[in-house]
């Protein structure tokens, strides 16, 4: 039996680690074709090189999904190189943890520009071409940090909430079944996601690999058309 996620044209942003690099190996080794997008050039080749050893098909592009002009050239290269795509996964994200009180602007700032525009940067790159198909997935990368809010992660969480209120009015307005939309919730992953030493060190105490966001993702984009996994949330069976 065919894999259903052979052939299909996967792009991925914050593909150079964690969940991202995660996503594209699992996708890869099923069959998808991968386009790697992340700021990281070095390991952006490292990936790749890995992946094609294994037999896989893989571009990549160095970008800043922060520049619209970045997301713009990442679905271009899917288009160039293979003929369309079928998948955007939104993955790339920042963290930076403390007290509102600290008054982070410019880390504020690149939340926003990274966690929030960045997404808007993907759909708008990517819409066109799949509503030129006729087909096409956001899957989009949010956290349950703005499932139960916490001290010290406010403006992560709002960033990770104002997503999640685009992708479900963006589901809303595809209800002709040519986008669908998903949004996966993870919680403690072991990532490079940031933070202080004090608290990565409590989260990787009980934090889940990011093969298992991967595998979250292939569940969404493997799924007949007339199927659309709307919300996952996936975290350690011991996170509170």
């Amino acid at each position: 039996m065919t894999d259903p996620l052979a052939g299909k044209v996967v792009a991925i942003t914050g593909a150079s680690s964690g969940i991202g690099a995660a996503t594209a190996r699992l996708l890869a080794h099923r069959g998808a074709r991968v386009v790697l997008g992340a700021r990281r050039a070095d390991r952006l080749v490292q990936l790749g090189d890995s992946l094609r050893a294994g037999g896989a098909e893989v571009a990549h592009a160095v970008i800043d999904i922060t520049r619209p002009e970045d997301a713009q050239r990442l679905v271009a290269t899917a288009v160039d190189t293979y003929g369309g795509l079928d998948v955007l996964v939104g993955n790339a994200g920042i963290a930076t943890l403390g007290p509102l009180a600290d008054g982070a602007l410019a880390e504020w700032s690149d939340m926003i520009d990274v966690n929030l525009r960045g997404v808007l940067n993907g759909i708008a790159a990517a819409m066109p071409v799949f509503l030129r198909q006729g087909h096409g997935d956001f899957v989009t990368t949010v956290s349950t940090a703005g499932l139960k809010i916490v001290p010290n992660m406010g403006v992560y969480a709002a960033t990770k909430n104002a997503v999640r209120t685009v992708m479900e009015a963006l589901r809303q307005e595809s209800t002709d079944g040519v986008i669908r939309t998903t949004s996966i919730s993870p919680g403690y992953v072991r990532t490079e996601l940031g933070g202080s030493a004090e608290t990565r060190s409590t989260m990787d105490a009980i934090a889940i690999a990011p093969d298992a966001v991967a595998r979250a993702v292939a569940f969404a984009i493997e799924q007949p058309r007339d199927v659309e996994i709307g919300d996952l949330t996936i975290r350690p069976t011991v996170q509170g």
